[in-house]
């Protein structure tokens, strides 16, 4: 069963429930047991629910519905997810991280192997260094 999620930023509690097929106190219940979930508030009090807020709904819905966890079950669930969703995040930035490491220790071979060559302008070879510097930095923020 997907539930189809509309495209808006954020949703009112009657929206969710409506979307979920949940009454607004399951939502409240919900909110008072995954700590996880938080939505933001109006200066009325509103709550207001992110689409991540939506889909993590979604989520919980169905492991207590569908899955049939009891509230512990699911808490240690998202955990799981959660844990094994930052490993994914980790792993897909490995090789980004091994490629500067890789390109900052050839860096430093041609400043030792320019250090040893007395005819190097070294005013030249630092600002090409600073430029490479640079472009790893954009790698890494980027």
């Amino acid at each position: 069963m997907t539930i189809a999620i509309p495209e808006k930023q954020y949703f009112k509690i009657g929206e969710v429930s409506e979307i979920l097929n949940v009454e607004p106190y399951v939502l409240r219940y919900w909110e008072s047991e995954f700590k996880i979930l938080k939505p933001t508030r109006t200066r009325a009090r509103q709550r207001l629910y992110h689409k991540r807020d939506l889909e993590l709904l979604v989520e919980i819905k169905h492991l207590l519905y569908d899955e049939k966890f009891t509230i512990a079950g699911a808490k240690k669930r998202l955990q799981e997810m959660k844990k094994q969703a930052a490993a994914e995040k980790k792993a897909a930035k490995a090789p980004k991280a091994t490629r500067v490491k890789e390109e900052i220790k050839a860096l430093e071979s041609r400043v030792e192997n320019a250090a040893s060559d007395t005819q190097v302008d070294y005013r030249d070879l630092l600002i090409e260094i600073k430029k490479e510097l640079k472009e790893l930095r954009m790698i890494l923020e980027g």
